[in-house]
């Protein structure tokens, strides 16, 4: 790996839980983990969810200038690792270096029991948080 790391979070849309790993990790690492995240279906030009970025708020993490963009080839070279964020999306390669170097996070999804806005997004963004420090214990072994 390089010296200073990078992740990095993909989701479906990029405009919540890999924006939201990403802010968690700039929180946490303060400086030892660049980390940057994308979609694979990224509603470019769109922004991100307002409620995800008012989650993170809460903590002192800040996503709402964050932008939708695309995960492209080189953001996955370039990546010392990626973590699929949840289960819906889905990355299209057979590269055995991008494979090596990728997790998926199953995270929480409250609304499957009925749960929804503030309280669903505060799950979700415990749920990212305590795996995005798990990450960063590791990466700064």
């Amino acid at each position: 790996m390089n010296p200073t790391p990078s992740v990095l979070f993909i989701c479906q849309s990029n405009k919540g839980k890999s924006q939201m790993a990403e802010a968690l990790m700039n929180l946490h690492a303060q400086g030892r983990v660049r980390a940057t995240s994308a979609g694979t279906k990224a509603a470019v030009g769109s922004a991100v969810n307002s409620e995800s970025a008012a989650s993170l708020a809460e903590i002192g993490a800040d996503m709402s200038t964050g932008t939708p963009k695309f995960a492209s080839a080189g953001d996955l070279a370039a990546a010392d690792r990626i973590v699929i964020v949840g289960a819906a999306a889905q990355l299209e390669t057979d590269d055995p270096e991008i494979l090596a170097k990728t997790e998926r996070w199953e995270t929480v999804e409250p609304s499957h029991q009925g749960i929804e806005g503030a309280e669903r997004m505060a799950l979700i963004r415990d749920d990212i948080d305590s795996r995005v420090r798990a990450l960063l214990d590791e990466l700064s072994r």
